[in-house]
């Protein structure tokens, strides 16, 4: 709906702010980089309204998940508070839908927000006016947290005259991301509704689903953890005589998350392959612009090296980590997996004998009694692990992970042993 006023104006949107939410994996892991961490959601916010008021913005769109469920401390509440009031004083409207994690809060309904921050209802979709720019924004707040219905079709129709935004909590078809099914919709169906920009929340990464009109994921502000990855901010949107002019993605994120996978195949001496890591990580580090780092990093390819991997596996990670050292203080290894394989395979070996060890290995993996064994081992481990550890996710790890080494360490050693010299 083409705007009849010529005058300009700039807004920011944000969503999925998770406010106070951990960043997963790195306390059990690493107390130190934790603790350097810990209020990367705040600062991430903080960004966020320094960026709206930088810009002279006329307003800030939240399009849901400004909390992270419900409040462990109703300092989250208080903080975004005055978040809130920063922007007031500057002059900047808040408009805001409440997402499925704020429904689960119990706090969020009893903010005592400063004037300028709107939030829609829960009941049905409404509509605010900006007449000084020419804008009608609509929205509407999820009911509860488990919503299946679509509550785009309800939205009300554009308004003549008016640039029309809708602010909506979804997951749209056609968006990536790992986000339950809640209020779907499709492109189609928004681009049809007659809006000129839509302002979605939910999945965490930036996509653009349309320009014609807009419809636009922001992403979340910070990534939490190691499936978040690469710049993460909110969108400025510049528009003059009632068209989008400028769609800019700004990353306001603290600490970056990174996984890199490196293929080391050729590489015959232990400092080559770790000169090949070397060359990724920093090139990963460079595109972080000074950030932490939390890095996930996978080890491919085919080397003679591979048996030194799998059996040294400590002595790997401990040279990966001071490589990161002589790099940057703010790099942190969260995860090192190793997916190599010797040149040797197995299918080389004599096929009758390889078909048959390489049959036993699997039965093996498979083996109940040997799962029972490896269960009780981990029980154990588990009663062992300090408070405040991610025990669960770390139980689950290991359980993955020890069969996968020990099959592929297998493997291996039948391969080396198959082109062992008489």
């Amino acid at each position: 709906m083409r705007c009849n006023r010529l005058t300009g104006f700039s807004f920011v949107h944000a969503a999925d702010l998770h406010l106070d939410s951990p960043l997963l994996g790195l306390a059990g892991k690493s107390a130190d980089f934790a603790a350097r961490v810990e209020a990367a959601s705040r600062e991430a916010f903080d960004n966020l309204i320094a960026l709206a008021i930088d810009e002279g913005c006329r307003f800030v769109l939240l399009a849901g998940d400004i909390f992270d469920g419900d409040l462990r401390n109703f300092q989250t509440g208080l903080y975004f508070m005055a978040g809130m009031r920063r922007l007031d004083e500057a002059g900047i409207s808040v408009f805001m839908v409440l997402g499925n994690h704020d429904s689960a809060n119990r706090f969020a309904d009893k903010l005592s927000l400063s004037g300028n921050v709107h939030v829609f209802p829960k009941t049905k979709a409404a509509t605010h006016r900006l007449e000084d720019v020419g804008v009608a924004i609509h929205g509407r707040s999820f009911p509860r947290p488990d919503v299946s219905e679509d509550l785009a079709r309800e939205y009300p129709a554009a308004t003549q005259a008016l640039f029309n935004i809708g602010v909506l909590h979804t997951a749209c078809a056609g968006s990536e991301g790992h986000h339950a099914r809640y209020a779907p919709c499709t492109p189609e169906q928004l681009t049809n509704h007659g809006y000129d920009y839509w302002a979605l929340g939910h999945v965490h990464a930036h996509a653009v689903l349309g320009e014609h009109p807009h419809i636009v994921y922001p992403g979340n502000l910070q990534g939490r953890h190691p499936r978040e990855t690469g710049p993460k901010g909110a969108v400025l949107v510049k528009v003059n005589d009632g068209r989008v002019t400028s769609l800019e993605h700004r990353a306001l994120d603290v600490v970056r998350w990174a996984s890199i996978i490196v293929d080391v195949s050729g590489t015959s001496e232990h400092r080559e392959l770790l000169d090949v890591i070397r060359g990724h990580i920093a090139q990963s580090a460079e595109q972080a612009d000074g950030r932490p780092i939390a890095l996930r990093l996978t080890v491919i390819g085919t080397t003679p090296l591979h048996s030194r991997l799998i059996l040294e596996r400590t002595v790997f990670r401990e040279d990966v980590e001071t490589l990161l050292a002589t790099l940057s203080d703010d790099v942190w290894l969260e995860k090192l997996r190793l997916d190599t394989e010797h040149p040797a395979a197995l299918g080389m070996v004599d096929p009758t004998v390889a078909g048959r060890l390489d049959q036993e290995v699997v039965r093996l993996s498979q083996d109940g009694a040997i799962a029972q064994v490896l269960e009780a081992r981990l029980a154990d481990i588990r009663t062992k692990l300090p408070a405040g550890a991610h025990a669960d996710a770390f139980i689950e790890q290991m359980r993955v992970e020890i069969p996968e080494r020990a099959a592929a360490l297998a493997r291996s050693l039948v391969s080396e042993a198959g082109h062992a010299p008489d």
